[in-house]
């Protein structure tokens, strides 16, 4: 029989040892992402796959901020972020890191996100883009690589956060298949 466990039973880390532990090869980059819930709903799905930090740009709003800890949960403590004025700067930043950039988004000749593959010792930028506008044609530009999640609605749209929890789940698995 199955039984939903008690929060107690979940053996989850304390803030000390989630920061210490191993993270997962990406950064999560946000560019000009304008609803709080979304930056929040990020920020717990890059705590619960172990990603090494958050990039927020533009628009996106910082932490600490109400609504956005309302879907966070307190993984803006326990996820290491950063603000850049420009999602630009922080792309640069992270190339000259060895990061391969990687923007999420329906372009010519993306790569469906089942068939991007990993390997060991990538390291990877994700870049997630504003709700109605989606990434920035100058960050497209900037990319070692596009990847588009399959759909097969009539919307051919996510929410940002769906898009976030549906690429990391995908690549995280991909990486812990590597080790």
């Amino acid at each position: 029989m199955n039984r939903k466990l008690a929060n107690e039973e979940l053996d989850r880390m304390d803030l000390e040892s989630y920061k210490k532990s191993s993270k997962t090869p990406i950064i999560v980059v946000l560019d000009n992402i304008r609803s709080l819930n979304n930056i929040g709903s990020v920020f717990r799905t890059a705590d619960a796959m172990a990603v090494e930090g958050v990039y927020l740009c533009g628009i996106s709003a910082q932490p600490p901020h109400r609504e956005i800890n309302k879907t966070a949960l307190g993984a803006t403590e326990s996820v290491d972020w950063e603000y850049f004025e420009k999602t630009e700067t922080a792309v640069d930043k992270l190339k000259e890191e060895g990061y391969t950039i990687v923007s999420i988004e329906q372009t010519l000749g993306s790569i469906m996100l089942h068939d991007f593959q990993v390997k060991l010792g990538d390291k990877l930028a994700l870049v997630f883009g504003h709700e109605v506008y989606g990434v920035e044609q100058e960050i497209i530009n900037r990319s070692d690589a596009v990847i588009e999640i399959p759909q097969k609605g009539t919307k051919h749209s996510l929410n940002i956060s769906v898009s976030a929890g549906v690429v990391l789940w995908d690549l995280t698995s991909k990486f812990e298949r590597l080790s």
